[in-house]
């Protein structure tokens, strides 16, 4: 798959080294493991997540999906699905021997990376149920949006420009949704226990944690 020449002339040498380096899915996600996690209103295109080393879960999509197009997989991402209780997980998706992977940027430490070892889209969105939560220790994860190309963005800029990723973001929400749980399920589901609760908020910054009412 050619790299978006626009993406690739946009970078210092420097930055294309750095991505460069970024030779793998895991190593993908160890960049975004290094960034700040953001507690910004905003958004950031890849370009600004690599000149700043910052994001939060929608800027770390992007920019997983542009440096996994870099490796040869199609720009695509995920939303799951949160009770309105929770802010809403973007992914960027790979696959490696038709199985299904995962990077990610996250406030918490088991909303990240997956290998790819998911054998569909809903596998994999399922793997993400047990640490999804809230501070209130409420498990949130109801369901999830199909894979959402980027490459018909691509005319938009995203990998250079903050100025229409809200388009992107909008259209998240038009894609198709897929619940993973009924609402009887929901409703007889437990409270996340002492241990796991501490260690998904493990290196969190609260600025950036949802706040149940």
């Amino acid at each position: 798959m050619p790299r978006p020449d626009e993406f690739e002339s946009a970078l210092t040498a420097g930055e294309r080294a750095a991505l460069d380096g970024l030779s793998t899915p895991r190593a993908v996600q160890d960049f975004l493991d290094g960034c700040a996690y953001s507690s910004d209103p905003f958004y950031r295109c890849p370009l600004r997540v690599l000149r700043e080393r910052r994001a939060h879960c929608f800027d770390g999509a992007l920019f997983g999906a542009a440096a996994l197009r870099r490796l040869g997989h199609p720009p695509r991402i995920l939303d799951l699905l949160s009770d309105g209780r929770d802010d809403e997980h973007l992914l960027a998706l790979f696959k490696a021997d038709g199985r299904w992977g995962a990077v990610a940027q996250s406030n918490f430490s088991g909303l990240r990376y997956r290998e790819p070892v998911y054998a569909s889209v809903r596998e994999l969105a399922m793997s993400y149920f047990e640490p999804y939560y809230n501070l209130a220790r409420e498990r949130t994860l109801v369901g999830y949006t199909g894979p959402l190309s980027l490459a018909p963005f691509d005319r938009l800029r995203w990998t250079v420009s903050d100025e229409h990723l809200e388009r992107i973001a909008e259209r998240t929400e038009q894609v198709r949704r897929v619940m993973l749980i009924t609402p009887a399920m929901h409703g007889r589901l437990t409270p996340v226990d002492e241990r796991s609760y501490r260690a998904g908020l493990l290196g969190s910054d609260a600025a950036g944690l949802f706040k149940p009412e």
